[in-house]
C-alpha cells in the first residue's frame, strides 16, 4: 500500500509530505516501509502568521479557527495531489497529523473536572474528498483517552527503524519541539523511553525573529558569531518542565510567546548574536541534561545518537550538541544515513501510523506516553 504522510509541525513554516509504501507479511508483527519520496511546502507569509497567531492564544475568533481548519485541509490537499504529480505516484491512503494549535499533556482543572486536552487542526473530510481518499488524522486523543499524554508518538517508526540487536540508540528530532526515544539493544517495545526534552528550533526561531527579523537561523550563522550567556542558561534550566520525569510532553504552552519574552528579558542587553547563540545553546544543554538524567545511566549502553528534524541543518547546533554529548560516548549521526532524510521521517512516521489505524492495529507505545494500554490511534475520513 502506498501511504501519503502529511506534517504540519510547532514551528509552523509549512508542510512536509512524504510518499512510503508499506507492506506486512504473515511471517512479520511489524511492516516494513520504504520512502519513495517527500517534498516540502513553505506556508505563505499570511498563512504562517494565522497560524502562530491562533497557536496557544488567549482568545480567538472561533469563525477564523473554523476557516483554519478548512483553509489547511486544502492546502494539505494541494500538497499531496502536488507530490503525486511530482513523482507520478497514486497514493492510496493519508495519514494527516494536522497543525497543532494547542496540546495540553497534563490534567488541569476546568469546570469542575481534570482533563487533559489536545487539538490539531486541519479537517480530514475535507482532504479525503479532494484527494480521493481515505485519510487517518487526528491521532493524539487516542493515546490521551487511554491514560497517555498523546505525545510523542513518533516512536512507533523510531523502534522499527533504528532498533538492533547489539546497538543502544537515542534518536533524537529536533523540530519546534525537540524529542528522543532510548531504544536499548534488543529491546522490546515496552522497553523504549520516549519524552520530549525541551524547545527544538522554536525559541531560536523566535528570538531571530524578535531580533533580526528573519524566520530562522541559517545554517547558524547568527549564532555562530555570537557567545553564550551561561549565567543566563542556566537560570532558564531552572524551569520545573526540565527536571520533571518522563513521560512528558510539550509545545508552544510551555516555550511559545511568554517564555521567549521572558527569556530575552534575562538576556538584556546583550548582543544580538548572544542572544541567538544562548537561544541556541538552550537546545542542545536541555537535551544533554534529559540524557543525564533519564537515558545515560551508565556508559556504554547506548553508543549513536541519531538526529532527524529541522535542526539537523543548523551546524552550530549540531556542534554544540557535540560537546554535550562527548561525556556520555555518544556519537552524532544523521537520519539520513539511515536511509530515511531528516526533513521527511515525522510525515514517514503518519504515513505508518495510518498505515496501521487502517489496519485496526495499535500504534502508539504506551512506555513512551504514559498510556494504560495500546491503543489504534486516529479517525477515518473515507473519500
Amino acid at each position: 500500500m502506498i501511504v501519503a504522510g502529511v506534517m504540519s509541525g510547532t514551528s509552523a513554516d509549512g508542510i512536509n509530505v512524504a510518499l512510503v509504501r508499506i507492506t506486512r507479511t504473515a511471517r512479520r508483527d511489524w511492516p516494513r516501509f520504504r520512502l519513495l519520496a517527500h517534498a516540502e511546502y513553505p506556508y505563505s507569509q499570511r498563512v504562517r502568521r494565522a497560524v502562530l497567531a491562533a497557536m496557544n492564544a488567549k482568545q480567538a475568533s472561533v469563525a477564523d479557527l473554523g476557516r483554519l481548519n478548512f483553509l489547511l485541509a486544502e492546502l494539505y490537499a494541494e500538497a499531496v495531489m502536488a507530490t503525486q504529480r511530482r513523482f507520478r505516484t497514486k497514493v492510496e491512503l493519508i495519514g494527516s497529523h494536522g497543525q497543532t494549535l494547542y496540546h495540553q499533556g497534563e490534567p488541569t482543572a476546568y469546570l469542575g473536572r481534570k482533563l487533559a486536552v489536545t487539538w490539531q487542526t486541519g479537517d480530514g473530510a475535507v482532504l479525503a474528498a479532494r484527494v480521493g481518499v481515505p485519510v487517518v488524522s487526528d491521532f493524539r486523543p487516542a493515546d490521551m483517552a487511554a491514560g497517555g499524554k498523546g505525545a510523542p508518538l513518533v516512536p512507533f517508526l523510531d523502534y522499527l527503524l533504528y532498533r538492533d540487536q547489539r546497538v543502544g540508540r537515542v534518536v533524537q528530532n529536533i523540530g519546534g519541539i525537540a524529542n528522543l526515544t532510548a531504544i536499548p539493544a534488543g529491546a522490546s517495545a515496552k522497553q523504549v523511553l520516549a519524552f520530549d526534552t525541551g524547545p527544538g528550533n522554536m525559541v531560536i526561531d523566535a528570538v531571530t525573529e524578535r531580533l533580526f527579523g528573519k524566520p530562522y537561523d541559517r545554517d547558524g550563522r547568527i549564532a555562530a558569531v555570537g557567545s553564550v550567556l551561561e549565567p543566563v542558561l542556566t537560570r532558564t534550566l531552572r524551569a520545573p518542565f526540565f527536571q520533571r520525569k518522563p513521560p512528558k510532553t510539550a509545545g508552544r504552552e510551555q516555550f511559545g510567546r511568554e517564555f521567549v519574552s521572558a527569556f530575552l528579558k534575562h538576556c538584556g542587553r546583550a548582543g544580538k548574536n548572544d542572544s541567538v547563540a544562548t537561544a541556541t545553546g538552550l537546545t542542545a544543554r536541555s537535551i544533554g541534561l534529559a540524557l543525564r538524567l533519564f537515558v545515560v545511566k551508565r556508559p556504554g549502553k547506548y553508543r549513536d545518537f541519531v538526529v532527524s528534524g529541522g535542526g539537523a541543518k543548523n551546524p552550530t547546533l549540531l556542534a554544540m550538541l557535540a560537546n554535550e554529548l562527548r561525556p556520555l560516548g555518544l556519537q552524532v549521526r544523521l537520519s539520513d544515513e539511515f536511509g530515511l532524510p531528516s526533513d521527511a521521517k515525522e510525515a514517514a512516521a503518519f504515513a505508518l501510523l495510518a498505515y496501521q489505524t487502517w489496519n485496526r492495529q495499535p500504534s502508539n507505545i504506551p512506555s513512551a506516553t504514559g498510556a494504560q494500554r495500546a491503543a489504534i490511534l486516529g479517525k477515518i475520513s473515507y473519500a
